[in-house]
């Protein structure tokens, strides 16, 4: 008998399981400002008559950061509604780990910022500690995903009816091999 309302049970999730609409909505909104602020890095030039092909340009390296945060956003964005199809509530354990996940989403603008200044302005040690920042700051979003995951798989009343063991079980291995890569990626540029 689920209401669409935190704090009712959702429909067949045992006791402390709740639904999970407002987790979803507020979810939402977060991932809707991250994708929306990181525009703010793009500004219009200063150009001279003349000048201003030239000066958008050299905001090209913004532009690509901008281009790079935003699919990557969008795509946790679609992995976040797509582990949301594998339960069926919440728990205040599950809401907690998901704030973890939503950490980790909002702070991408800030090392796409940092990568397209030094795209722009940097010299080589520079573009090495922005590619390092930016490999730590998806590592670290990686590391809530693994948690959510283990604890769905630890927790069956959370999944939906047509979600078993081993699905879960599988998607536990993708933000470990995530965890893996940018480890390695910053480990290998910041060398």
């Amino acid at each position: 008998m689920s209401a669409g309302r935190e704090g009712t049970q959702a429909s067949g999730g045992g006791p402390g399981v709740t639904d999970a609409g407002r987790l979803a909505a507020f979810s939402d909104g977060v991932f809707a400002i991250v994708i929306t602020l990181l525009v703010l890095d793009l500004r219009v030039p200063e150009f001279h008559e003349g000048g201003l092909a030239e000066g958008l340009l050299g905001e090209g390296p913004a532009y690509l950061a901008f281009v790079v945060s935003f699919i990557y956003v969008g795509v946790l964005w679609l992995n976040h509604h797509a582990v949301l199809q594998l339960v069926r509530g919440t728990t205040a354990a599950f809401s907690s780990i998901n704030l973890g996940i939503l950490f980790g989403v909002v702070i991408i603008p800030f090392p796409a910022a940092v990568l397209a200044s030094a795209l722009a302005d940097g010299n080589t040690d520079d573009l090495r500690v922005a590619v390092v920042l930016y490999a730590f700051a998806a590592a670290l979003m990686s590391a809530p995903w693994w948690v959510l995951f283990a604890y769905v798989r630890r927790h069956p009343e959370l999944r939906a009816d047509t979600v078993d063991q081993e699905q879960v079980r599988v998607q536990e291995a993708r933000p470990i091999v995530g965890l893996v890569l940018y480890g390695l990626t910053g480990c290998s540029v910041g060398w």
